[in-house]
């Protein structure tokens, strides 16, 4: 089915999202970035070999987010997932690259530090899972948590990301350290100490349910809880079906009024429509009890 713009996941099916329109109005798409793994890349050399991704010129609908206004960094644009390839075999469990919505992520953590997790914030490392062009990793880099690392697969997000890192460390604005790992999210070594996972809906369930596997494989040795802050959480039900998680949290957080305004903006300049999006997003917050 052709895309329609105006027709899909907006209020009047209830989605927190910006939505994939084209392969029939209901069925949504996640929109965020994928991946990341144990290995690092010189930035400069990445951002040498960069080309645009599809999405990310302005007459293909290309819109600054505010966020990106104020504080002089990239992390606007929507790519799809189809664009998305980094030549590894989970190329085509990408959703879709677009920065969460920082009122959205901010309500998020502080939802999260009312759960009562086990480690201090100053003990956990926060890991962001499809870190895409980092834009939830700067944010998280303000808090004081013991350490922010981004896994993400493809190499240009990736490069992109490390240029942004170092603009918000030049202008003082990190209070933890941060770094960009480029590779797969299910080859990414958890480290020691409690962590929080960040997820904004990355990709599909087959990925999900690897990466699930490879964390109860680290956790039978690791020390250290695991938390997931499970943005656009489509693949809710993977978790759902896995022994030893347990949900703390699971509801709609509303984007800000700039956010909103922001986002629908941004979703309404895409030439082709694809994607629309509402005024909060799905979320959920799991706590792995063994």
């Amino acid at each position: 089915m052709a895309a329609h713009a105006g027709v899909g996941c907006g209020p009047a099916d209830g989605s927190a999202y910006p939505c994939n329109l084209a392969s029939g109005w209901g069925v949504c798409a996640k929109v965020q970035t994928v991946k990341v793994d144990g290995r690092e890349k010189n930035g400069a050399a990445a951002m040498g070999t960069r080309r645009w991704l599809p999405g990310l010129k302005v007459k293909e609908g290309f819109t600054r987010h505010p966020f990106d206004v104020e504080f002089g960094v990239r992390t606007s644009g929507l790519v799809a997932g189809r664009h998305l390839k980094s030549g590894h075999r989970h190329d085509r469990h990408n959703t879709a690259y677009y920065g969460v919505a920082p009122s959205v992520f901010q309500a998020l953590v502080r939802r999260w530090r009312r759960t009562g997790p086990a480690g201090a914030m100053e003990e956990t490392t926060f890991v962001d899972v499809g870190a895409g062009m980092g834009r939830a990793v700067l944010l998280a880099s303000q808090l004081s948590f013991k350490a922010v690392v981004g896994v993400e697969l493809h190499p240009t997000l990736a490069g992109i990301a490390r240029k942004n890192m170092g603009i918000w460390r030049a202008a003082g604005r990190a209070r933890a350290p941060m770094r960009v790992v480029e590779g797969d999210a299910v080859d990414f070594d958890l480290p020691d100490g409690p962590v929080v996972a960040f997820l904004f809906n990355p990709f599909e369930a087959a990925v999900m349910r690897r990466l699930l596997k490879r964390w109860r494989k680290d956790l039978a040795w690791r020390t250290g809880e695991l938390d997931v802050l499970y943005v656009n959480n489509e693949q809710e039900g993977v978790l759902e079906g896995e022994r030893g998680w347990m949900r703390v949290f699971e509801g709609k957080v509303r984007r800000s009024k700039a956010d909103a305004i922001a986002d629908h903006r941004i979703m309404a300049n895409q030439p082709e429509g694809e994607y629309a999006s509402s005024n909060w997003e799905d979320c959920s917050i799991w706590r792995f009890v063994g």
